[in-house]
């Protein structure tokens, strides 16, 4: 069983910028860049109330340093 449960995106969001990711650029919609230093860029593109997944929350932390806790 998957350790991520299903977190809405807004959450997850917080989260990421509370581990040290910063927004480096937003457009008018969903979509945004964030950065941290010693990671690549990853593209944001979730609305607020999106329901992610456990699978969606699993690429998401390989790609950023996000844990089960940080949420």
């Amino acid at each position: 069983m998957s350790q991520w449960g299903s977190v809405k995106a807004k959450r997850v969001l917080a989260a990421l910028l509370r581990i040290g990711w910063k927004v480096k650029r937003a457009s008018g919609g969903s979509h945004c860049i964030l950065a941290r230093q010693g990671w690549p860029d990853y593209v944001w593109a979730f609305h607020d109330s999106a329901e992610i997944g456990p699978r969606m929350l699993a690429r998401i932390s390989r790609k950023s340093g996000l844990r089960p806790e940080d949420l």
